[in-house]
């Protein structure tokens, strides 16, 4: 690669890279010079973005549901890196979209698996190596959704609004350990996410060519990731202008 190198010698995991913005995620961070774990369960997708990053990308398949999973992927990555990593992108996540009178539990228990339980596990996972050394970022990527609220966006708010009290406790918890953390909440950017819902035929919904694009959020978490070790960037909200 011949970009330049701020993060040099900086080892990362985003999760949810196999697509849309954590795939924008890892190629912004391999751009900036880090080594990539790209975490998401579709091997794939995985091993051609990994593919395309060469010695900056490694493709980590994962359940991210499945516990078991996750522990034996958390364990495996410093050793498919070369070492710890010390920043972490939570980036996977789903998008149920249905009123509260039709929502089913199986799209709240995997809103809430996918948004809160599994960004938790890996926080808590990576968070005592970030302690240990003094050293570490950890990256949050909410949502509009995290703040305001929307109709038939029960499950997706709920969960978000989790993931921003999630990040608000981890920044209590981490000021003064040299460990960073940053919330990045996005307002409706162009991803496959969208795809069922067909935004552009709906009057309730932006159309997608007034959205954000996913390298827009890229760039707002490389530009938190770069900045110097006494600069934290608590929370980063973007909006299409």
């Amino acid at each position: 690669m011949t970009h330049q190198t701020p993060l040099a010698g900086t080892r990362a995991v985003v999760t949810g890279a196999s697509r849309g913005v954590g795939e924008a995620i890892a190629r912004a961070l391999a751009g900036g010079g880090a080594r990539v774990a790209l975490v998401a369960r579709g091997k794939e997708a995985l091993d051609r973005i990994a593919g395309s990053l060469g010695r900056y990308g490694v493709s980590v398949p994962c359940d991210l549901s499945d516990a078991g999973a996750v522990a034996a992927v958390l364990e495996a990555i410093p050793q498919r890196l070369d070492g710890v990593p010390t920043l972490l992108v939570n980036c996977a996540g789903v998008f149920p979209f249905a009123p509260m009178h039709e929502l089913t539990d199986t799209q709240l228990s995997d809103a809430i698996a996918a948004n809160l339980v599994a960004p938790f596990r890996f926080i808590r996972g990576m968070l005592p190596a970030m302690r240990a050394a003094g050293t570490g970022h950890i990256v949050t990527i909410g949502s509009v959704a995290d703040r305001t609220v929307f109709a038939e966006n029960g499950a997706y708010a709920a969960t978000k609004f989790g993931a921003r009290a999630m990040h608000e406790v981890l920044r209590v918890e981490t000021r003064g350990s040299g460990v960073r953390a940053t919330l990045v909440s996005p307002g409706p950017t162009d991803t496959a996410l969208w795809d069922l819902l067909n935004p552009d035929s709906r009057s309730d919904l932006p159309n997608r060519d007034q959205m954000l694009r996913a390298d827009d959020v890229a760039r707002a978490v490389l530009f938190a990731v770069t900045q110097p070790a006494s600069v934290n960037i608590d929370e980063l909200r973007l909006s299409r202008s």
